[in-house]
């Protein structure tokens, strides 16, 4: 019986390890398939894009991105005006309860200005997110190729720690 016990608690402990790696936190907020496109040349600015999950049972709301990448990390979106579309910077992105929001081209995504370095493909890069209720979450992107278009099919970064 002892033997079981001890078995169970294993197993509940490797669960919850797991749920804390494949990228889900206290309050329920998930983050998938997070990667960016390499930047061409001189480029001085990025784009990062990925899905959030909330698993919770309130909304959430991502308030704030983090990075040393780059001299100012923001949440962008695409908007069309007068026949152009332009990049706008939004004050959070709200995430209801068991909804998924995709930040991906042509949408909303994280804007990387002033980068410090080229993003290159292949490398895996930090970068934190800041929700009001779920408080911080460190995540890793995978750089894809210039011209990716969506993480391929098989990719899901879960690396960070919160």
């Amino acid at each position: 019986m002892r033997k079981i016990i001890v078995a169970v608690i294993c197993g509940v402990f490797l669960l919850a390890q797991q749920a804390s790696a494949d990228g889900m936190n206290r309050d329920g907020i998930m983050v998938e398939q997070a990667w960016a496109r390499a930047t061409a040349g001189p480029a001085k600015a990025g784009a990062a894009y990925m899905t959030l999950i909330n698993m919770g049972k309130e909304a959430d709301r991502l308030v704030d991105v983090q990075s040393e990448l780059a001299a100012r990390t923001e949440i962008h979106t695409h908007l069309m005006e007068s026949g152009i579309m332009r990049m706008r910077r939004v004050d959070g992105v709200e995430i209801a309860p068991g909804t998924t929001e995709i930040l991906q081209p042509g949408g909303l995504h994280i804007m990387f200005m002033g980068l410090k370095a080229p993003f290159k493909e292949g490398q895996e890069l930090p970068l934190t997110l800041v929700f009001e209720k779920a408080g911080r979450i460190d995540i890793t992107f995978e750089v894809q190729g210039v011209g990716t278009k969506s993480m391929p099919q098989g990719h899901n970064m879960h690396k960070h720690g919160s």
